[in-house]
C-alpha cells in the first residue's frame, strides 16, 4: 500500500487534495497586485499547474522537480513547464523574470537549501520585479493548524518569524501577511504570504 505522500505525488490526487484550498491560499496575491500587469512570469515548484490559470501572460514558465506533475501541467494547460531543480536552472530567453512566484515549496527544504534557492531566484528577478512567496507557518500554539503543519509532507514548516528572518535575508520586504486558511469556520493552516523586491 503506498504512503500518502506517494499518493500525492500523483497529479490527481493532488489537484483533488487542494482544489478547496487553491484560491483561498492564493488570495493575497490577488488582493496585492494586478497579475494582468506581470510580463515575465515563473512559477517555482509548480506542481500539477496549479497557479497556472491565474496568468495570462505568454511568457510564463513553471518549474517542478516532478516530471509526471508537469507532464500532467503540459497537457492540461499547453503552457511551458520545465522539469528542473530551481537551484540549477539559469534562466533563458532574454531579460529576467518580474514576477516569480513560489507557492507552498519552501516547506519542504531545510534552511541551507532554501536560502540557496531563494538566492538563485534574486539572480533571476528584474530589478523592478518582485518575488511573491506563500508558504505554511507552523504556529506556536497547540491545535489543529499545529497538529497539521506538523505532519504536511513537507518537514520544514517554520514559525512566522523564522520565514521572515529567512524572506528578508534575502530580498527587500514590500508585503508580509500572515493569513489563516478555512474550512467551514476552522482555521486547518496558518500561511504567510511575502512579496520583496531588490535590495
Amino acid at each position: 500500500m503506498r504512503s500518502p505522500t506517494e499518493v500525492l505525488a500523483t497529479p490527481t490526487a493532488y489537484r483533488l487534495w487542494q482544489a478547496p484550498f487553491a484560491h483561498q491560499k492564493f488570495e493575497p496575491v490577488l488582493r496585492h497586485n494586478d497579475l494582468g500587469r506581470a510580463r515575465r512570469v515563473l512559477d517555482v515548484g509548480c506542481g500539477p499547474g496549479t497557479n497556472t490559470p491565474y496568468f495570462r501572460t505568454p511568457d510564463y514558465l513553471g518549474l517542478d522537480l516532478n516530471q509526471a506533475y508537469v507532464r500532467y501541467a503540459h497537457r492540461r494547460f499547453g503552457r511551458r513547464f520545465l522539469a528542473t531543480d530551481v537551484r540549477e536552472y539559469t534562466g533563458e530567453g532574454d531579460g529576467r523574470y518580474d514576477f516569480i512566484l513560489i507557492n507552498s515549496f519552501l516547506h519542504h527544504i531545510e534552511d541551507t537549501g532554501t536560502t540557496a534557492i531563494l538566492r538563485q531566484l534574486s539572480r533571476l528577478l528584474d530589478p523592478q520585479g518582485f518575488v511573491h512567496i506563500l508558504d505554511l507557518v507552523l504556529p506556536t500554539e497547540p491545535g489543529l493548524a499545529r497538529f497539521l503543519a506538523r505532519h504536511d509532507r513537507g518537514a520544514f514548516a517554520r514559525p512566522v518569524d523564522r520565514w521572515q528572518a529567512i524572506f528578508e535575508g534575502v530580498f527587500r520586504r514590500v508585503v508580509f501577511e500572515p493569513y489563516p486558511v478555512t474550512l467551514g469556520g476552522v482555521v486547518l493552516w496558518h500561511m504567510v504570504y511575502f512579496k520583496g523586491g531588490l535590495s
